[in-house]
């Protein structure tokens, strides 16, 4: 590894180098945009509602599944790649596309329209923590990896909040400016979403000037272009591939894979008659069918990755205990503004102002605060950073319930802050914790399955189920409250992975060349 980059854990625990800071503040950057433009959708929900006449609930689907299920699955493979392709490369590509597809959601004239473009947002983002994390890894020593992630991820909070402000202030100017519509007829929330898609074009040109460190002594490399299995993977996740590689692997795998088709297609089958949600069900259901597909395929190609990963009840446990976590912090995130606006009926200035200064810096604190605690707590417990997830999930019930049941708009701001603090912390903790459960080449993948958990689970169901309880109760108020019951389960979930974890940290050699070997 150059003299620029941080020693590799096997030369011992030396401390990251400027460079590696400098890196970690570029990615930093990155992570900001992707949130702005993520995030962006909810202080514009409720013009875009009026403007296309959507229910919550298809609100919940563009702002959570339409964005979600792209995500998570182009994660996969994505986070193959990065495991063995140039990752500032790949994240300079990955840039260019979300923010593209960013700016032609501006030109969104319908639901359908604005649907395939916050899908192709999801692809492209779908390049960043990959490759963000996996830089991580080898830029930090392992006793700062959580403190660095916990930095990285901080963007995601200072991006949500900036986002508020961005799309208020835009959506206003331009509606003020030009009543009856601008330039091609765009309105004040089309012209924020160009408005906040070009300039990461740009930035892309900041993020090519980056170098790619040395990969760790593991690291795979193969024969094949990466490339060339990056396609490969990617049809691991999409029928009629699916069903192709499933053949390859006998007739037992052929019907096991058919029959969680069916089982899921008849799941959708059973969401859509009782909610009428259409895409959302059908979207989840593809998700959750693909992902089947590709840990099936996983379980051939690279048995060590899968066993480490899908054979691991740490890890899993430790993923979908965090994505129920990021199920409410997600779903708050979109509807807290709408809320504010359409329940306590307060301005969009002053609400886009005070959430989104609150969130930015509740999330920055939290997410900081959570990484240096769970990088003390893992120097005294093996499991110490469960303890911080597992804060994660308990401590915004109170902040909620007051939070979304005063008619108090100070009240409600100083809950939102709580709330969004106190979920904030765990994001850290569980991302190095799943880091640390993995060999140095498998990291790519790790974070991508990582992320099925907060996107699959999180994001794709946590907003829309708010927007769907709402309208099925008529009240955005209860939507929001309902959040809570998905508390027990996380930390159920957590306090398995608690048990289960220094154990699994142990024996992850062992187990992963046990693997390689059956």
């Amino acid at each position: 590894m150059s003299d620029n980059t941080t020693a590799v854990e096997g030369r011992g625990e030396e401390a990251a180098s400027a460079y590696s800071w400098y890196v970690l503040g570029v990615l930093v950057v990155v992570y900001i945009l992707n949130f702005i433009d993520r995030q962006i959708l909810s202080i514009l929900a409720v013009d875009i509602k009026r403007n296309l006449g959507l229910s919550d609930g298809d609100l919940g689907f563009l702002g959570g599944a339409a964005f979600a299920v792209f995500y998570a699955l182009f994660g996969v493979p994505l986070g193959r790649l990065a495991d063995r392709w140039n990752r500032v490369r790949l994240l300079t590509v990955g840039l260019v596309l979300w923010s593209t597809a960013t700016a032609l959601s501006g030109l969104a004239r319908n639901f359908v329209t604005l649907s395939l473009a916050r899908m192709g947002v999801g692809v492209g983002e779908a390049t960043a923590s990959p490759t963000a994390y996996s830089l991580i890894s080898d830029y930090f020593p392992s006793r700062q990896r959580a403190t660095a992630l916990a930095v990285y991820s901080s963007g995601l909070y200072i991006g949500g909040g900036v986002s508020l402000l961005i799309g208020a202030n835009i959506s206003k100017w331009w509606d003020a400016a030009y009543p009856g519509g601008g330039i091609g007829g765009l309105v004040g929330w089309q012209a924020a979403f160009v408005a906040v898609g070009l300039p990461g074009v740009l930035l892309a040109l900041w993020v090519a000037s980056l170098r790619e460190p040395a990969r760790q002594p593991d690291a795979a490399n193969g024969e094949r272009h990466p490339l060339i299995d990056f396609f490969i993977d990617l049809s691991t996740l999409l029928p009629p591939f699916t069903v192709i590689h499933a053949a390859m692997r006998g007739v037992k795998a052929v019907v096991i894979n058919l029959a969680v088709a069916a089982a899921m297609a008849a799941l959708a089958l059973i969401m859509i008659k009782l909610t009428g949600n259409v895409p959302q069900w059908l979207a989840i259901a593809f998700g959750y069918y693909a992902v089947f597909s590709w840990a099936s395929t996983l379980r051939q190609k690279d048995p060590a990755t899968f066993r480490l990963i899908w054979g691991t009840p740490a890890f899993i446990c430790t993923a979908l205990g965090y994505g129920l976590v990021s199920f409410g912090a997600y779903a708050l995130a979109l509807w807290s503004a709408p809320y504010a606006e359409t329940v306590l009926k307060l301005p969009k200035d002053e609400l886009a102002f005070v959430l989104g200064g609150c969130g930015a810096a509740s999330g920055f604190l939290g997410v900081i605060l959570g990484g240096r605690m769970s990088d003390w707590l893992r120097q005294r417990n093996p499991s110490g950073r469960i303890l911080v997830v597992m804060f994660g999930i308990v401590a915004p019930i109170i902040p909620i319930w007051i939070g979304f049941t005063t008619e108090s708009a100070v009240l409600f701001y100083v809950m939102n802050f709580l709330a969004g603090m106190f979920a904030a912390t765990a994001l850290g903790a569980a991302a190095a914790t799943t880091q640390d459960l993995v060999l140095p080449r498998m990291r790519g993948t790790a974070t991508a399955s990582f992320f099925l958990a907060t996107t699959l689970v999180g994001l794709g169901l946590g907003p829309y189920m708010v927007g769907a309880v709402s309208d099925l109760s008529g009240s955005l108020r209860i939507g929001v409250l309902s959040l809570i019951g998905v508390a027990p389960i996380s930390l159920a979930l957590l306090i398995y992975a608690y048990r289960a974890l220094p154990q699994a940290e142990a024996t992850m050699a062992q187990r992963a060349a046990a693997a390689t070997a059956g």
